[in-house]
């Protein structure tokens, strides 16, 4: 009876021992990196809206170069070269033996076919790559020469070059057209490839293509909730986690003294004043609804500690180096703002316009504006408000499709109805000049323009974020590629 009931005991704890292994993540695989993402919106490269999109997509391709605006720099990748002698006539030299996943070769046609192709579906007033598909002449005169002839000059074409929409696509892809079906199974040029079809709400995962020692050669993608997979890499049960919830913001420098990055991303909200409406043809009522504006608390508040407080036109990921002096429409000062309102004799109601998918800032943006200014502001849903054609202000979010200052300063001005023959004629010069200094310090002129007359105020900025385990090593982000994956050490 007692050896009975010894036995029994030694089954529970048996059984209890096990059960509590069941709830122990296994150890993790050498090599084999796990990753926490958001569910992409869409895998084709000219179609990306999220930063999910372009974390999968810089993995699976390899751009023709890097592109650091702050620098003007320009680094070739697949491309072997990038040359002009007049920003008017360009050349890329494509690296040879470059190779499609499905083992076709990646061509300087490649490039020509997929810019026509996808342009004509996808890229329609697409800001600074038209400059490009506007061009006079795109054409490959030989299998690694790539042939652009612009009808003026553009010194911005490398970074235009680094875009992840001017990404090459199969020539199979192209003549099917399939798009749905390439986004659930992506074919690219770079150091990864799909080993499977991305499942939405679950994952997917990726191979490496060309052994790399010391790096991840296998990556496997869990879609889920940001704050559990948070947990999970403090818990050292997932390795990466790309994006940090807005609860645990504060906690993240704690958790991860070491282990965590932000980095800029070409997301920035503004708000345009209308030409039509006549209440703000006086710069003092725009300057006053400009500082009327709390952005800190926009940023802690509704927007999640997702984004920075706008210092600049020019948002940090996009900025051709550092402003030389301080953005006063983006300070809040109430009492300066209430003050210049009076100068302008203005006079309320007023209405805030968003698009879809701003409204939960947009409206504590009107709510903050009514109360500085002391009049009545509410904020309405219409997707066909510009700042040139609205009764009333519009709040609105901008992402870049490159690094070029270019493409942000004009359509910022188109989108808020701005002409005006100096600025013009500021962003001409800017285009012109040779990427890097030069071309900055233009820019930043034609930025300071739209500051003074402010057809246009700047509101925030986006920034990413990302935490990882004590085994993950080399972890880097830019802008327009989020996390680099490739360059990740386990």
């Amino acid at each position: 009876m007692r050896r009975t009931a010894r036995l029994l005991l030694a089954s529970a704890a048996l059984l209890l021992g096990v059960t509590g292994c069941s709830h122990t993540s296994p150890p993790p695989e050498p090599g084999v990196l796990t990753v926490g993402i958001g569910d992409p919106a869409h895998l084709l490269p000219a179609d990306l809206r999220d930063q999910a999109g372009r974390t999968l997509v810089g993995a699976l391709w390899t751009p023709l170069v890097d592109y650091d605006a702050a620098t003007g720099r320009s680094i070739p990748r697949a491309a072997e070269s990038v040359s002009t002698t007049d920003r008017t006539t360009w050349e890329i030299t494509v690296r040879a033996g470059g190779r499609f996943h499905d083992g076709t070769p990646v061509t300087a046609k490649s490039y020509v076919d997929t810019w026509h192709t996808v342009a004509a579906e996808h890229w329609a007033g697409s800001g600074a790559l038209t400059e490009v598909l506007r061009a006079k002449e795109i054409s490959a005169p030989d299998e690694r020469t790539l042939r652009i002839v612009l009808d003026r000059p553009f010194g911005q074409v490398p970074a235009v070059l680094a875009s992840p929409a001017l990404l090459p696509l199969p020539e199979s892809v192209l003549a099917s057209r399939d798009w749905a079906g390439f986004e659930a199974n992506p074919i690219g040029n770079g150091p990864f490839r799909m080993a499977e079809p991305w499942r939405p709400g679950v994952g997917g995962r990726l191979v490496r293509v060309d052994a790399a020692p010391g790096k991840a050669h296998e990556i496997r993608f869990r879609v889920g909730d940001f704050a559990t997979q948070y947990d999970r890499v403090k818990a050292g049960s997932l390795d990466l986690a790309t994006e940090v919830p807005g609860d645990r913001h504060d906690a993240m420098h704690h958790d991860f003294a070491d282990r965590h990055a932000m980095w800029p991303l070409p997301e920035a909200g503004y708000l345009a004043f209308p030409v039509s409406d006549r209440r703000f043809a006086d710069a003092a009522a725009r300057h006053a609804f400009a500082m009327a504006v709390d952005r800190a608390g926009l940023a802690a508040g509704p927007l999640a500690q997702q984004v920075d407080p706008a210092a600049a036109l020019l948002p940090p990921g996009i900025a051709p180096g550092e402003r030389s002096g301080t953005c006063r429409p983006c300070t809040h000062d109430q009492a300066a703002a209430k003050a210049l309102l009076g100068q302008a004799a203005f006079t309320g109601p007023v209405t805030v316009y968003f698009g879809a998918g701003q409204g939960n800032w947009a409206r504590p943006l009107a709510d903050q504006i009514g109360t500085a200014l002391a009049l009545q502001v509410t904020a309405t849903q219409r997707d066909d408000a510009t700042g040139e054609s609205a009764d009333g202000p519009v709040a609105m979010t901008r992402s870049p499709s490159t690094s070029s200052p270019q493409e942000l300063l004009a359509g910022l001005a188109r989108a808020a109805g701005y002409t005006d023959e100096g600025f013009a004629h500021l962003l001409a010069a800017a285009d012109a000049a040779d990427a890097g200094t030069d071309s900055g310090q233009l820019y930043r002129l034609a930025e300071n323009q739209l500051l003074r007359d402010l057809p246009i105020a700047p509101l925030w900025s986006g920034h990413g974020h990302a935490v990882w385990s004590q085994r993950v090593h080399d972890v880097t982000a830019t802008p327009l590629r989020g996390v680099d994956l490739a360059s990740i050490s386990v």
